[in-house]
């Protein structure tokens, strides 16, 4: 049977994750599908990874960054239907085939994102929080327009129409939207399920949201650093600050946090994220362009 569908899956240094994510991947219907896990060089040994699971491709692409890496995975490939998968995610036991009926709905389907802890409970205040904040993919796709690549679908036609992902921008965004303004429209997929797990500590919330700020930033720099841009995203850093106050009953109201012990961490780390966050985005609005580097 002709390969019809191929499911990329970029990969740096989480081999204990892609394991996983593997094995959920693989004990579905295969047929016609093809898996790609495009590593960004990882210093991690991943013979045992591969040799677990010969049905998968493995591939490197020496360029760091998942948007190398999925890049990669498209040209790699030459199946019509595209798969966006992230490594550290766990397909549901119906993922593919889902997927491969989805795909149709839409130029792009995102689909729906749920978070599970690593560790055992109590929750820390980042799982607290990440519970309550990590995905709201039912905004993203429905109201701004993209999917985060974790779950996304598409087809060969629209990728490239729209182009590749770009380095060092919230690529997911950025791409959606170009193939918005292309003319193709997003759709959600509420079947389309996958877990990801949340981020268990400080350290690992502080990388996550330096990321997206960084990209956030950049993206908005793509039309023009003028004057009016740092405006503005000084303006922002003041709403983000606010935004603490404004998302504190949605801590208080979600039925996913036990008791009243984690919605207090989740409010603390509510209030020190935001407050780390505006103070980026001012320094971002108030440095230089070449001096701007975001530190903890």
């Amino acid at each position: 049977m002709p390969v019809q569908s191929a499911v990329i899956i970029p990969h740096y240094n989480d081999a204990v994750r892609l394991d996983r994510c593997l094995a959920a991947l693989t004990r579905q219907d295969m047929t016609g599908c093809e898996v790609v896990v495009v590593d960004n060089g990882s210093t991690e040994d991943l013979a045992a990874i591969r040799q677990r699971f010969p049905q998968v491709r493995f591939v490197t692409e020496p360029r760091k960054g998942a948007a190398h890496a999925r890049n990669r995975g498209v040209q790699e490939t030459t199946a019509p239907d595209l798969f966006f998968l992230d490594a550290d995610c766990v397909p549901a036991p119906d993922w593919l085939s889902v997927a491969r009926q989805a795909v149709r709905r839409g130029d792009l389907v995102g689909g729906g994102i749920d978070v599970f802890d690593e560790t055992p409970p109590p929750r820390s205040g980042a799982e607290a929080f990440e519970t309550v904040f990590a995905f709201d993919y039912k905004d993203y796709i429905e109201n701004k327009g993209f999917s985060v690549t974790a779950n996304l679908l598409t087809t060969r036609a629209v990728f490239l129409s729209v182009g590749d992902f770009i380095d060092g921008l919230s690529e997911d965004m950025e791409w959606c939207l170009r193939a918005r303004d292309k003319g193709y429209r997003i759709m959600l997929a509420e079947d389309l399920r996958v877990l990801h797990p949340t981020r268990s500590d400080w350290p690992a919330l502080v990388r996550k949201f330096r990321r997206i700020t960084q990209e956030s930033f950049e993206l908005r720099r793509t039309a023009g650093d003028g004057p009016a841009l740092r405006v503005k995203w000084g303006l922002r850093s003041l709403v983000m600050l606010l935004s603490a106050v404004a998302h504190l009953p949605k801590v208080w109201r979600s039925p996913r946090l036990r008791g009243s012990p984690e919605k207090l961490r989740a409010s603390l780390m509510l209030f020190r994220i935001r407050a780390l966050r505006a103070g980026w985005m001012a320094a971002q609005a108030l440095t230089p362009p070449q001096k701007r580097k975001l530190r903890p």
